[in-house]
């Protein structure tokens, strides 16, 4: 009974400081964010709220339903502020993603800024699972294949060659979108941390 009436008080509080926040929130995010990532970080910011509705500073469980807006939204800011960071990180990453693999693929659509985001996500979508997953660990977490091991449960090793594999492929397919000679041979890995790839041959 106790763990109800909790949940009952923390969803009551939760609705309450929403009604209040919700809105400023949202102006907030307009203000710094592209319009089509707005949406996005407002639900991840109230999913924060909502898990730390005990920690919102102002928040008077007497005071339901209505907070005072100048005691809950100055942390709140602060809460938005802090997924819109995280957001931005994200998009960072793949923009890492694009360039360390279109730097594999060709490096004149690096030097041009002719990146085909569309040919790299159809490329990697064509990769096994397991792959991709792999893929996007090195590249979004940027982790070693020793920690992408400890991830998925593969050898470091294992996760070494379809990585490796995976890189070529991937180059392969982006190397096709981007138009580069037939033959024509990239310093792969120069300057991003790939390596590994120039030598197979």
């Amino acid at each position: 009974m106790t763990e109800k009436r909790a949940a009952r008080d923390q969803r009551a509080r939760f609705e309450a400081l929403a009604r209040v926040v919700t809105v400023p929130l949202h102006r907030y995010l307009l203000r710094r964010a592209d319009p089509d990532q707005v949406d996005d970080i407002l639900s991840e910011t109230l999913l924060v709220l909502w898990r730390r509705i005990g920690d919102v500073p102002g928040l008077d469980p007497e005071r339901i339903p209505e907070p005072d807006p100048d005691a809950v939204l100055p942390w709140c800011y602060g809460v938005a502020r802090g997924c819109l960071a995280n957001a931005r990180r994200a998009d960072r990453r793949r923009r890492s993603l694009l360039e360390r693999l279109t730097w594999t693929a060709a490096g004149a659509a690096r030097e041009t800024g002719d990146a085909d985001h569309t040919a790299l996500h159809a490329a990697l979508a064509q990769l096994r699972a397991l792959d991709r997953e792999i893929v996007q660990l090195w590249a979004y977490e940027e982790l070693t294949p020793s920690r992408i091991a400890e991830v998925t449960g593969l050898s470091a090793n294992a996760v070494s060659i379809r990585l490796h594999r995976a890189k070529k492929k991937l180059a392969a397919r982006l190397e096709r979108k981007t138009g580069a000679r037939p033959g024509h041979e990239t310093d792969e890995g120069q300057g991003t941390g790939i390596g590994n790839g120039g030598s197979s041959r």
